[in-house]
């Protein structure tokens, strides 16, 4: 356990501890991408952790895929960023921007623009999500065309370049869960005949693209990436070629010499171990639902150089406090994830001295 809390370099920040607050959506953002009136008080009482990596947010209006969302493609948003990324680092904080494309997991009525989702195919998720008229199935989405995935490119890497302006240290593009960078990995989504589908490496190209235009832009000790192998939800099936996508796709990002991976585990532990040999820089997992008593263990292991949480630092501020100190863990409200006000956002008890 006392390895957690070691200092560590990552890119050209000295983090306090290994521990990383894992990104969370929590749709607590005024309706024009800003973020809202209390997000810099929620980050900042985390700020004792290593690293926090934020919310989604989105790199453009085609991005956004759910309510009340923050961006970082606009002036405005811009600004607004440098408020909350000035107070994280007063508290002596690092943030890293997860760069979030919804892709097809979007509906009209939950983006600025009202237009139909994007993805690498016209395919439904076949599922719902939730807008200002209750839950609405997602329809079906407006395949890109080439040049428009070189636009998509180019938005992530302007974003990156905005995300830096805003105060951010770094940023994490979100490769995982379902979303537009994963939706060109899984045969379930992407059927296109172009240099985009098909083969394992065409199918990994626009992620490889996406993160060689941001270490590009922003400087690779500034860049990184999520991923979640195996994930199969909303329709994502990454079929049995799956692993041998994720290493050469690892491989590939491993010649960037990104600040870090990050990984959400799904419980292939012979791909991990073969991701952990292949990446040769900083390795954050997220092991979903890890119960306290497993908190440290990947470190230990040499599994991973930072480990990741979410729900357990939402719940509690001083999360490194408390386990250093060994003291109980408030438990999280599920009812108070997303939208709202303080509740379940910033008034979470922490330990009294």
């Amino acid at each position: 356990m006392s390895q957690l809390f070691a200092p560590v370099k990552l890119g050209q920040m000295k983090l306090s501890n290994r521990l990383v607050m894992a990104p969370m959506t929590r749709s607590r953002a005024n309706f024009d991408g800003t973020p809202g009136p209390q997000t810099a008080e929620y980050y900042t009482q985390r700020a004792s952790i290593g690293l926090i990596v934020s919310e989604g947010v989105q790199p453009s209006e085609d991005g956004q895929g759910y309510l009340a969302t923050p961006g970082i493609h606009t002036d405005a948003q811009v600004e607004a960023w440098k408020s909350v990324t000035a107070a994280i680092h007063a508290k002596g904080g690092h943030i890293f921007f997860q760069l979030m494309h919804a892709g097809r997991m979007s509906h009209p009525d939950n983006t600025p623009h009202h237009r139909q989702g994007v993805a690498p195919s016209a395919i439904s998720p076949q599922t719902k999500m939730f807008t200002l008229s209750g839950m609405q199935d997602i329809p079906v989405p407006r395949a890109l065309t080439t040049a428009e995935i070189q636009q998509t490119v180019d938005d992530f890497r302007v974003a990156a370049r905005r995300a830096i302006e805003a105060g951010a240290d770094g940023i994490e593009i979100h490769g995982a869960n379902a979303y537009l960078v994963q939706q060109f990995f899984a045969p379930s989504a992407n059927t296109r005949t172009d240099e985009y589908g098909g083969s394992i490496e065409n199918r990994a190209r626009f992620a490889i693209e996406v993160a060689t235009a941001i270490a590009d832009e922003i400087g690779a000790d500034k860049t990184a990436i999520r991923l979640s192998p195996g994930t199969a939800i909303w329709g994502i099936d990454e079929g049995a070629e799956g692993p041998a996508l994720y290493r050469y796709l690892v491989a590939e990002l491993n010649k960037l010499g990104l600040a870090y991976l990050h990984i959400m585990h799904q419980g292939n532990e012979e791909l991990l171990r073969d991701i952990r040999e292949i990446w040769q820089h900083t390795l954050i997992l997220n092991r979903p639902g890890r119960p306290r008593v497993s908190i440290g263990n990947d470190l230990k292991a040499g599994l991973a150089d930072l480990e990741s949480y979410g729900v357990m630092v939402l719940a509690n501020p001083d999360f490194v406090a408390r386990l250093e100190a060994g003291a109980p863990l408030n438990e999280a409200d599920p009812s108070s994830y997303y939208g709202g006000s303080e509740q379940g956002y910033t008034d979470y008890p922490v330990l009294q001295p």
